[in-house]
């Protein structure tokens, strides 16, 4: 497989959103604190595709192209657009990955681990201190696949989607990557 990560541009705005990025559901992460950690459990549920939201507008990428605080990349397999990621620098001076997918066909091709890493790269060259990014207990496989690049459970909230009648069961679980600066070895 060719395999390559690119800047986002406009030209390849449309097909960075084209492509399906649903996932199945059969299990959630049942979540509890332990003194200054978070254990789950895996907890099955009656299996469903999901996908997330719809394709930003035009004014939610233009910062994502070519910016000192945010940036986005597409994995290319040949020519086509297979997946894609969206960073940016957040408010707590981490950086925040806003959006990462690959095409459901593409799944376990490398696509997202080269993506991450890239996300991971981009943070590195503007020294920040680590990478946070935020899932929902539903979205398993995302969570496994963000632990085994290092990503630790840093907190999670159970109304972060109580407005949304579609999400108000979920929780949002936010991932944590210490790139140096965030001193994750000591209880925070």
């Amino acid at each position: 497989m060719s395999l390559s990560i690119v800047a986002l541009t406009p030209a390849l705005a449309a097909a960075a959103f084209a492509f399906d990025s649903s996932f199945a559901v059969d299990s959630r992460l049942r979540l509890r604190s332990e003194g200054d950690a978070i254990a789950y459990e895996i907890e099955p549920l009656p299996a469903y595709r999901k996908r997330y939201g719809d394709e930003p507008g035009d004014e939610d990428l233009d910062e994502h192209f070519e910016g000192e605080q945010a940036a986005g990349f597409v994995a290319l397999h040949d020519s086509a657009v297979i997946g894609r990621v969206l960073v940016s620098i957040a408010w707590n001076g981490l950086a925040l990955i806003d959006d990462i997918a690959v095409d459901a066909g593409q799944r376990r091709s490398g696509a997202g681990a080269a993506l991450l890493q890239r996300a991971i790269d981009w943070a590195r060259e503007r020294g920040l201190p680590g990478v946070v990014l935020e899932t929902q207990d539903r979205n398993v496989a995302a969570c496994r696949f963000y632990a085994r690049h290092g990503f630790v459970l840093g907190g999670y909230d159970r109304l972060h989607y109580a407005h949304d009648p579609a999400l108000r069961g979920e929780a949002a679980l936010f991932w944590y990557l210490d790139l140096g600066g965030l001193g994750l070895d000591a209880p925070v």
